[in-house]
């Protein structure tokens, strides 16, 4: 069996929480409390708005749990925005796939939620609750791939995918979101360098997609 060997290297210089807070300060020119006290809800803002913007391979997590026999209703990761991938295995150990559905669709195959089986069927019904049909008749294992919302920067969180990852993302759009706040007029700057770096994520995002469509072409 092949090995592969990586060679751990340590960054030049890599954006931290800290790091950021203080280029901002000196993009803006500014070190007046009320700005540096604002800093935190202009770098959360952008994240919000990156996260809207862009589904990437760094927003990617798999989770897997064990479903309750009897109840329709799963939760959801913490941070969840949108699943790619539903699974389940039986207790014969097959994996076979959960498929979306309407939630109208659902209430439709199963009236009634006391009829169990295996659940063929999920839908989204609400940001944090998933429902399927049929109603689990055993805790079945399931495994869910999901797009998330990335680990919010804070000081205690100094690094995170974007900090590591898309630097310039991070920069432009927290300078983006003070904007309002300061009442500047360098807004078109920022939006340019902005949507340049969250051009240069998506492209990287459409190649990967394409890349995993050949695969799949080719498998």
């Amino acid at each position: 069996m092949a090995t592969i060997t990586t060679v751990a290297t340590t960054p030049s210089w890599v954006m931290t929480y800290d790091s950021l807070t203080l280029i901002v300060l000196q993009y803006l020119e500014r070190s007046d409390q009320a700005t540096i006290n604002a800093i935190p809800t202009f770098i959360t803002l952008a994240e919000f708005e990156i996260a809207q913007e862009i589904k990437t391979l760094g927003q990617l997590q798999i989770a897997s749990a064990t479903m309750t026999s009897g109840n329709p209703v799963l939760q959801k990761p913490s941070r969840w925005r949108k699943t790619v991938s539903f699974n389940i295995t039986n207790t014969s150990g097959v994996r076979s796939p959960v498929l979306l559905r309407k939630y109208e669709y659902l209430t439709n195959y199963s009236t009634n939620n006391t009829v169990t089986g295996v659940p063929l069927y999920y839908s989204d019904t609400s940001w944090d609750f998933w429902y399927v049909a049929p109603t689990p008749d055993q805790a079945y294992s399931f495994e869910v791939l999901y797009y998330e919302r990335i680990e919010p920067l804070s000081s205690l969180n100094q690094t995170n995918w974007l900090t590591q990852n898309a630097p310039n993302a991070m920069l432009f759009g927290t300078l983006l979101q003070a904007m309002p706040f300061l009442k500047n007029d360098q807004r078109q700057i920022f939006q340019q360098k902005y949507l340049e770096a969250i051009k240069s994520l998506k492209d990287e995002d459409v190649s990967r997609v394409a890349d995993r469509q050949s695969i799949a072409v080719d498998s």
